[in-house]
């Protein structure tokens, strides 16, 4: 016998709050530098507000809609902890150690996810993890590491009423509150404090195997021609979505029937996480967003070939709601694998995909991962040096450092006198071989390694006639070895010949 599941909303009568301030707002926080902070919440309508921040009293009245906002002027940073002071009627919300810095959004799946206590270098990490000046905001989500089995009918109570996230409040970094931290975000913290000498607060809000889709808006899937049969019908049985995530979704939903002809909420439901996440802290200014996503779009073919697109219409969106039209987005780009215990078959394609967005979007960049990955597992333990390759695109884009942001990206392929000429960006002092001395990697079939040598900024590849296409790292998981002057491993790509 199938359950019915419905939602049945109880009202206090009695007594209602004068005045709420929104989840975000909490002791220890951090407010965005150089923006006007908004501070904004709930509560009787007709009633006055008063908030006093940093030396600095202003006075609203709350709207019909129960609502009421409060501006006050840009601030640059300052290590120096101000209070916040909500008060209406009789009631009075206070929050101290608030500092003024830059905040970044961290999103993505499991490989953003991936705690600090279970990253390689933590057992070195934590004897430094005493940060005052990072700061982290970290809930836990509604099903995070539940699969196979149903969710429990108080979960299913929280998800329909769009209670997804936890509440929490914001934390100093310590040597604790970094422990479930997602490790590629700090990392990528602690490299802009080091450089910046800044306040840094971390919004971690990454779901474990969720599509992209679920950190999209409904309403900008619904509005577009190309990606509307996303939202269309019951998420559990439409073809346009991941095959993973419908049968993941399955299990969690078990035998109960959901009124909602859309299927049940749920974290990997199209626009689910960003109605739950990301919406509700849209007011709030923040510098930038850091990106690790990908395996769960992964798997088939008609996934892969549009994701680049899907992405750009994510940042797109999101620049439009935080009304920043240059917010800084760096992305990830899938490791390597083997296919033996995984379905990463399309991940060469996938990775090409990610790098063809770079010329997609302004201010983004793209941390290539593929010398790190794990053959048997599709979380690599190495987040240290995701989060280092993150930064320094932020370092060089966002703060105008002096550092090259990435390995080298190829820009054209030309062929000439027998051989095939790849030219590169970002080669830094000139093209290098890691590991060894012949140069792996390159393909003009897709599957057989190809004569190619290093000419200063150019790969040679020898080919008694026009290739049409040069492959590189062509392989889910690859032992490529070109790099730059840096280090940096270069990205897996596919480039016309011409």
């Amino acid at each position: 016998m199938k359950k019915f599941f419905f939602l049945i909303f109880l009202l206090p009568y009695a007594t209602f709050a004068q005045v709420r301030v929104a989840k975000i707002f909490s002791d220890n926080m951090i407010l965005q530098r150089e923006q006007p902070v908004h501070i904004w919440g709930n509560g009787i309508p007709g009633k006055v507000v008063n908030v006093s921040f940093s030396k600095e009293n202003k006075t609203t009245i709350v709207q019909p809609d129960s609502s009421w906002n409060i501006f006050f002027g840009r601030r640059k940073a300052t290590l120096h902890p101000e209070s916040l002071i909500i008060s209406s009627g009789n009631e009075r919300i206070a929050f101290k150690n608030i500092l003024i810095g830059d905040i970044w959004l961290c999103i993505g799946q499991s490989n953003m996810e991936f705690s600090m206590k279970n990253e390689m270098h933590f057992a070195d990490e934590i004897k430094r993890s005493n940060q005052p000046l990072i700061r982290l905001y970290n809930p836990s989500f509604i099903g995070k590491n539940i699969f196979g089995t149903a969710f429990t009918d108080s979960m299913n109570t929280r998800l329909a009423a769009g209670n997804f996230y936890s509440d929490t409040n914001w934390q100093l970094c310590d040597s604790n509150s970094i422990k479930e931290m997602s490790a590629v975000g700090y990392y990528f913290g602690m490299e802009i404090l080091q450089h910046e000498h800044i306040p840094i607060g971390l919004i971690h809000l990454a779901i474990g195997g969720c599509p992209i889709e679920t950190f999209i808006s409904k309403d900008v899937l619904k509005r577009s021609k190309q990606f509307a049969a996303k939202v269309n019908g019951n998420w559990l049985t439409n073809d346009a979505l991941p095959v993973w995530i419908r049968e993941r979704g399955k299990q969690n939903a078990g035998d109960i029937k959901y009124a909602d002809t859309s299927g049940p909420n749920h974290g990997y439901k199209p626009g689910f996480a960003f109605k739950t996440g990301i919406k509700p802290i849209i007011d709030l200014p923040i510098k930038g967003v850091i990106w690790y996503h990908g395996e769960s779009n992964a798997q088939e073919i008609e996934r892969v070939n549009e994701y680049a697109e899907l992405q750009k219409l994510m940042i797109e969106d999101y620049r439009a709601e935080w009304h920043q039209p240059q917010l800084p987005f760096y992305w990830v780009q899938l490791s390597s694998i083997g296919t033996a215990q995984y379905k990463s078959q399309l991940w060469p394609q996938f990775r090409d995909e990610q790098r063809k967005l770079l010329t997609m979007v302004k201010y983004g960049g793209m941390a290539v991962c593929s010398d790190i990955g794990f053959k048997n597992s599709v979380h690599p333990t190495n987040k240290k040096t995701v989060g280092d390759r993150l930064a320094r695109w932020a370092l060089n884009k966002t703060y105008g450092e002096n550092i090259i942001p990435s390995g080298p990206l190829p820009v054209d392929a030309k062929y000439k006198n027998g051989k095939a000429i790849i030219s590169f960006q970002y080669a830094g002092d000139g093209l290098r071989i890691s590991g060894g001395k012949t140069l792996r990697g390159f393909s003009i079939d897709r599957e057989t390694d190809a004569n190619a040598i290093i000419k200063e900024n150019e790969v040679y590849i020898m080919s008694k006639q026009k290739p049409r296409y040069v492959y590189y790292a062509w392989k889910p998981f690859t032992d490529a070895n070109l790099v730059n002057s840096e280090n940096l491993p270069a990205s897996t790509f596919k480039i016309k010949v011409d």
